[in-house]
């Protein structure tokens, strides 16, 4: 009896905190970007669209863009292609196209889709070059610094977003769809191509005005020490990012991330959360609790409300703290 007591006390409590934010956010649009790495996990794959389900049904639209890399660099490896990285991004040459092409548009988003049909999400599957979604063109050859030497560098077949129209997807969430985007696009004369998904969750957020971005990463967040799990950056603003690079704190698959959050805070986005995917409900956690679960990154900490700073926070360290409110509007 005391057990069951308790665990009502302890669904009330969470009820009366997220009352708040479920009706700040009713109407608004969520922008969710899920890795490859996510999308290749079926349990994974069960909670987040269990959770998008929650999110649904409280009246709030919500976005799914995926990236498909381990799946891209899987099939790759075995047609026996090599597999390039420059600054965290992927060098497309036409077979390695072919396969993105698969992955991105074929067993990756049918994952998406069919874990959302099991939650009774209704989610449709687009990609950038359906509807004139995202109009891109060819990266041009760039000069980048490789292996301590300033080198130039093509990527081949990527994308670069000139432009997006946020009609379509505007049209499927007026109708109670939630669109589940893969990053492909094609330029005016209909070549396809690769475009990562963060700059194209970031793109897409902006242009929808979206109230939040987030991310769904293999860490619980922004780690300050790559090597301690328990150095969780719970808040940073832009000059906190520009400090953990210096640092070390960032780098690889996490350079085009927080390139595209500090994107999306620049495009109007409110604010952006880097969440881990591996705990179940994270993504609810860090909406609807005063704790959080991940990272929360705004672009100036003197935006922050009052209930997202901690007041244990040190007065000299404003690039994180061990506890704050991660959906404070």
């Amino acid at each position: 009896m005391v057990s069951r007591h308790y665990d009502r006390e302890v669904v009330i409590s969470a009820l009366k905190q997220a009352l708040p934010y479920i009706r700040i956010y009713r109407n608004r649009t969520f922008v969710i970007k899920a890795g490859g790495a996510l999308c290749g996990d079926a349990a994974a794959l069960r909670d987040l669209a269990e959770q998008v389900g929650v999110l649904c049904t409280l009246g709030i639209r919500v976005v799914l863009v995926h990236g498909g890399g381990p799946q891209t660099t899987a099939v790759s490896d075995k047609l026996g292609l090599v597999t390039t990285f420059i600054d965290g991004r992927r060098v497309t040459s036409p077979e390695t196209l072919e396969v993105a092409v698969m992955t991105l548009n074929g067993s990756v988003n049918t994952a998406l889709l069919a874990a959302c049909r099991a939650a009774a999400v209704p989610a449709v599957g687009v990609s950038g070059v359906d509807a004139g979604l995202i109009h891109a063109v060819k990266r041009p050859t760039q000069i980048r610094e490789v292996n301590g030497q300033r080198t130039a560098v093509d990527y081949g077949l990527v994308g670069d977003i000139a432009s997006v129209d946020a009609n379509v997807l505007n049209r499927l969430l007026d109708g109670g769809m939630v669109p589940v985007v893969s990053p492909l696009s094609s330029d005016d004369d209909g070549q396809v191509l690769n475009i990562n998904a963060d700059t194209v969750a970031s793109t897409l957020a902006c242009a929808l005005g979206a109230e939040k971005l987030l991310f769904l990463t293999d860490t619980t967040g922004l780690l300050e020490d790559k090597r301690n799990a328990g150095s969780l950056v719970s808040y940073v603003d832009v000059a906190g990012l520009a400090a953990l690079k210096e640092q070390g704190a960032i780098d690889a698959g996490m350079l085009p991330k927080v390139k595209a959050a500090i994107e999306a805070l620049q495009g109007g986005v409110k604010r952006v959360h880097m969440v881990g995917y591996k705990a179940r409900s994270t993504l609810l956690l860090e909406v609807f609790t005063n704790e959080g679960a991940g990272t929360l990154i705004v672009r100036s900490i003197a935006e922050l409300l009052p209930a997202e700073h901690s007041e244990t926070a040190a007065a000299d360290n404003h690039n994180a703290s061990s506890a704050r409110s991660a959906a404070a509007p």
